[in-house]
């Protein structure tokens, strides 16, 4: 979950164009709350470094706050794309 001034800015796109270089999947989306929730499967390593990529994308000085809950991967997803 990321919040701060999160939702208007291309997070979500920025997002999805940053998972194109490295080997995950998932889904971003925005929150009604103002916050996006971005949820990821690969491994620790590649996810880790989409994290840092995420806020190096220039998108740093938008997140606040960035709450990271790690969970067994359910291979749920096919690439990664944004939904409502």
């Amino acid at each position: 979950m990321y919040s701060g001034h999160v939702q208007g800015v291309g997070f979500r796109f920025t997002a999805r164009r940053v998972a194109m270089g490295f080997e995950v999947a998932g889904v971003v989306r925005n929150l009604s709350d103002g916050r996006v929730e971005l949820v990821a499967e690969g491994a620790r390593v590649e996810l880790e470094a989409f994290r840092k990529a995420i806020r190096e994308s220039g998108l740093a000085a938008n997140i606040r706050r960035e709450d990271v809950n790690w969970t067994e991967a359910q291979n749920e997803f096919r690439g990664f794309e944004i939904v409502s």
